[in-house]
């Protein structure tokens, strides 16, 4: 795989401004991840509105509109990664995220004083979209592992990854308007109820302010993948490492800031489901990256410390499912015992990529 830039410097002809020297590197660093945290805080009280404003429901919005718009950034640098052949970088980030994501929700946990966040906020329609998540990451692993065939440079595993997330929106949407069983009501329980105090601002202005946030995440996934190979390129870091502990965890900020925002707010559900909802779009990186990447199918470029990755990925979305299900109201130290593994598997997945 090797170092970043090193291979590839006879296709970029000149260096970014960005990557001309390390301090401006990190600073451009620092502000993208100044910008994604900011706006990541606003957009969770823009997305909340909208789901009480359209009566979508949190767990639906948080999947489609809060999920997706805070992955954006990591989206267009996992795409323009692959775009400039950096397969590594690309697929690193896409994937590193989905762990660090999980890691964040158990971070809202703690943020809830009041119960554990899987009592509080489960429901079907959440079980639904990590069921969806199990799938698309399990479907990540076949194309890793399959021949190398591909249609016009795109592995058959893209267009199912596209279709099978679509349908498991369908999936999601219907579960919840007509769900064949609920959870158990308890006094610490948060239903998904639409605020009336809520709607303060018009429906269009909501989605002005909603596509103006979307874009300033965009643009600013775009600025960080130049600075992330500014690092890599000055400081030696391979790919991989760049990709799942640095970028991963910056474009991932989003979510740590809109899910403990969400858990402030009460919108426990819309908490959950932007998590949950965020790394089913996180997959689609991976897709994404694959149309982009023109050197064939980017799942040969999958390393084992990738493969290893999206394993962990899967084993921490199944420990939340089962604290969903489990639903303990009050755990050691105010966190569920599924939150406490979660962050224990995310240390672990932490140390092996440093040690590897």
């Amino acid at each position: 795989m090797g170092i970043l830039g090193a291979h590839r410097a006879d296709r970029e002809p000149a260096i970014d401004i960005l990557q001309a020297s390390l301090p401006l590197s990190l600073l451009a660093f620092a502000v993208c991840v100044a910008v994604i945290a900011t706006a990541g805080v606003r957009i969770t009280a823009v997305v909340d509105e909208l789901a009480d404003r359209t009566r979508a429901g949190e767990a639906l919005a948080g999947a489609v509109l809060l999920g997706a718009t805070t992955s954006l950034s990591g989206s267009v640098l996992s795409v323009t990664a692959a775009w400039k052949g950096h397969a590594d970088l690309a697929l690193s980030n896409a994937l590193g995220g989905i762990a660090v994501q999980t890691a964040f929700l158990a971070v809202a946990d703690i943020a809830y004083r009041r119960a554990n966040l899987e009592h509080a906020a489960a429901s079907a329609a959440n079980l639904m979209q990590g069921a969806l998540l199990i799938t698309l990451m399990a479907i990540i692993l076949v194309g890793a592992f399959s021949p190398a065939v591909s249609v016009f440079g795109v592995h058959p595993a893209t267009p199912a990854l596209l279709a099978i997330y679509m349908y498991g929106l369908h999936l999601v949407q219907r579960v919840r308007d007509e769900p064949m069983w609920r959870p158990a009501r308890t006094r610490e329980t948060r239903e998904d109820v639409p605020e009336e105090d809520n709607l303060r601002l018009s429906l269009t202005r909501l989605l002005l302010v909603f596509v103006g946030l979307a874009a300033l995440l965009g643009l600013s996934g775009f600025v960080l993948e130049a600075a992330a190979s500014g690092v890599a390129r000055h400081t030696g870091l391979q790919q991989t490492t760049v990709g799942l502990l640095l970028t991963a965890t910056a474009t991932s900020l989003p979510e740590l800031v809109t899910s403990v925002a969400a858990v402030r707010r009460g919108a426990l559900t819309l908490a959950v489901g932007g998590i949950i909802g965020g790394n089913a779009f996180d997959t689609l990186f991976t897709a994404a990256s694959d149309i982009a990447y023109r050197e064939g199918s980017i799942y040969e470029q999958m390393d084992d410390g990738l493969l290893l990755w999206v394993s962990l990925s899967i084993l921490m979305t199944g420990f939340l499912l089962m604290g969903l299900v489990r639903r303990e109201q009050h755990g050691p130290g105010g966190i569920g015992f599924e939150s406490l593994a979660v962050l224990v598997l995310y240390g672990l997945g932490i140390a092996l990529v440093l040690g590897g």
